[in-house]
């Protein structure tokens, strides 16, 4: 038996958060969330019982996006998994109130975020989160380290 030092790595991820078109991608969604976070706020103290649905719906959007941004600045394991999260259910989102925004139309009075897959925004918000979990599959730490070794 030998009383030599057994080697650890810190468990600190040192890496730069994001780099290239990963930051592109960040500021991208930062915009949105400050526009959708102005958006709803607007919407909700001045005209909230115009079209509640559509406005809540705003809220959730910027809500998601600031989620979605802060997540995807972070290498963190827990921030990844927010960032997994925030971008699917913002997919789920654009998916199913893009749809209801076009089969019910009566439910969507005022347009959201989301409405017809993002349309008053030029379907950014239908191409974002799809660029997001690209980009979170494509920015996996055990992936980028696969790479390394090769």
């Amino acid at each position: 038996m030998t009383d030599e030092p057994v080697p650890t790595h810190s468990a600190e991820d040192t890496r730069r958060p994001a780099y290239g078109l990963g930051r592109v991608l960040i500021l991208v969604y930062g915009i949105f969330a400050l526009a959708a976070s102005a958006r709803a706020a607007v919407q909700l103290l001045t005209r909230a019982s115009e079209a509640p649905l559509a406005y809540s719906l705003s809220a959730a959007a910027a809500v998601v996006y600031v989620l979605a941004t802060i997540a995807l600045a972070h290498n963190g394991r827990r921030m990844r998994r927010v960032g997994w999260t925030a971008v699917g259910f913002e997919l789920a989102g654009v998916i199913t109130v893009g749809t209801l925004s076009l089969v019910v139309p009566e439910l969507f009075p005022d347009a959201t975020v989301w409405s017809r897959y993002g349309s008053g925004y030029g379907y950014v918000p239908a191409v974002l989160p799809v660029l997001g979990l690209a980009w979170l599959w494509h920015s996996a730490p055990a992936r980028i380290a696969a790479r390394g070794e090769r």
